[in-house]
């Protein structure tokens, strides 16, 4: 028995007792997830890490939302209205809402870096706070939703629900109107800071055609706090920086951005999309008006989904790039080849055949097609993403892949939330043996390297930050017995 094989398994025999004793192992680690998530919390939000991420952000506030409300219902209603209380004019919610009492060195893309009242006020930036540009995946309907389930009392004398429905459904009408960049029904991104898993390798032949800002134009605080070793390259982030910068100059116009080097739909993006539509129509239905026209709308979405980007051949879900290709600048190539096609023409909209974690996301989808969900458990299962036979947790990125790295921000480490809504998928799909390994094995995780940012995907091994905020939200509800979680989140 070789090294790893010994660590692996002495953390899942860890993993398996954190998840089946009902005192001891569980009661701690519901003490110290909590205790994170004090230690996190400003008043009004949640900071990701008090050192490399002093601000609230947008989706991991959605994910501590889920978890707080185990702790407290009102904690975790004020954490979705404090985010909202930012949203711009146009429906959009920003990635990073900026706490004022924060230097502004502190943290890079800053305050005076978005500019958002000056440079967004065309597309209603509010004045009073100071916000990023763009957005990330649209988690916050389900979060708010499952909020709600967790003390209904509190959420109706509150009128919780009744308040921020308006503000989701501007946030999703944002999404499937001015982000429907190709045309498909399905919403874009146009920054991997968007999407999320913004190192990923999905991302690195659409950036290589992106002229990176220079580096004396900017200053990294995240190397400040983080190993460079573990961070996107220098390389990587002035591309970022490039990209954030165009689409501030342009006052932060969608279809401009959509006609820039990076326009992308993604499965994950668009998955939790359609999660959250789901969940409006419970919204809804709760608010007594019906959530027909909800559900149906996620059922187009789920249609538009599988018919842009599904691919049956190799039984994965890509990305989508809607800037196609330019002369020297291959960016796509067709899903299960090898060589990338080199027309020296802007090419029609192609998919990215990239083994990204996103690719899987799309189980959380309620009206998955039974044909998908099995090709798609398939893909989880084999050698590029091992769940259930090579890694404890499932990768960032194809483990079999040129690009993998197991410590590297988002190019192959696992991650708390994937794995979350994965396992919830999982169950979705009837799976609820392997959605009980996935299960012990993040709450073992999550114990073993006190709520790391992320981990090696083989051994555990935290990476990133510790004490982090959404790791110690999801471990909190993964405490929670499977019925209870899955009764009242039921999203079909």
């Amino acid at each position: 028995m070789d090294r790893t094989t010994r660590r692996t398994g002495a953390a899942e025999r860890r993993a398996s007792e954190a998840a089946a004793t009902p005192s001891g192992a569980r009661a701690a680690l519901r003490e110290r997830a909590a205790r994170v998530l004090e230690t996190n919390w400003t008043g009004t939000s949640t900071v990701p890490s008090r050192t490399l991420y002093p601000h609230q952000w947008s989706w991991d506030s959605a994910f501590v939302a889920i978890g707080s409300r185990h702790v407290s219902p009102l904690r975790a209603q004020l954490e979705l209205e404090t985010l909202f209380a930012a949203q711009w004019g146009d429906g959009r919610v920003p990635h990073i809402v900026f706490n004022p009492a924060v230097p502004l060195d502190a943290y890079f893309p800053s305050p005076d870096f978005w500019r958002s009242s000056t440079q967004g006020r065309a597309a209603g930036a509010p004045r009073s706070v100071q916000t990023s540009g763009i957005v990330q995946p649209p988690v916050h309907a389900l979060a708010a939703w499952l909020v709600h389930r967790a003390d209904p009392g509190l959420s109706r004398s509150r009128s919780f629900l009744a308040r921020i429905y308006p503000k989701l459904a501007a946030w999703h009408r944002y999404l499937l109107h001015r982000r429907d960049l190709g045309g498909g029904g399905l919403a874009s991104v146009v920054h991997p800071w968007e999407q999320g898993m913004d190192n990923s390798p999905c991302w690195d032949a659409l950036l290589s055609r992106i002229a990176p800002a220079p580096a004396r134009a900017f200053h990294r605080a995240d190397l400040d706090h983080g190993a460079a070793d573990d961070r996107p390259t220098d390389l990587d982030y002035g591309r970022y920086v490039r990209l954030a910068t165009d689409y501030r100059n342009g006052q932060y116009a969608d279809r401009a951005a959509g006609q820039s080097g990076f326009a992308v739909e993604d499965p994950s993006f668009n998955a939790l999309l359609i999660a959250s539509e789901h969940a409006l129509a419970r919204i809804a239905w709760e608010l007594g008006a019906a959530g027909t026209a909800r559900h149906a709308r996620a059922e187009r979405l789920t249609a538009a989904l599988v018919e842009r980007l599904w691919d049956p051949a190799t039984g994965m879900f890509f990305c989508r790039d809607l800037r196609g290709e330019t002369d020297g600048h291959p960016t796509s190539r067709a899903p299960g080849h090898g060589t990338p096609r080199a027309t020296g023409r802007l090419s029609p909209p192609a998919l990215i055949p990239e083994y990204g974690v996103g690719g899987l996301i799309p189980l959380i989808v309620p009206t998955l097609p039974r044909h998908v969900s099995a090709q798609l458990l398939r893909t989880a299962r084999g050698p590029r993403f091992g769940l259930g036979t090579t890694v404890r947790l499932v990768p960032s990125y194809d483990l079999t892949g040129p690009a993998f790295d197991p410590q590297r921000y988002w190019r192959g480490p696992a991650w708390f939330n994937t794995n979350w809504l994965i396992e919830r998928g999982l169950r979705l799909h009837g799976e609820q043996a392997e959605a009980e390994r996935l299960r012990a094995a993040l709450l073992g995780t999550a114990l073993d390297t006190a709520f790391a940012e992320y981990v090696d995907p083989y051994t555990g091994r935290g990476c990133g930050a510790r004490g982090f905020a959404w790791s110690a939200a999801l471990a909190l509800d993964l405490l929670q017995e499977p019925r209870e979680r899955h009764e009242e989140g039921t999203w079909g």
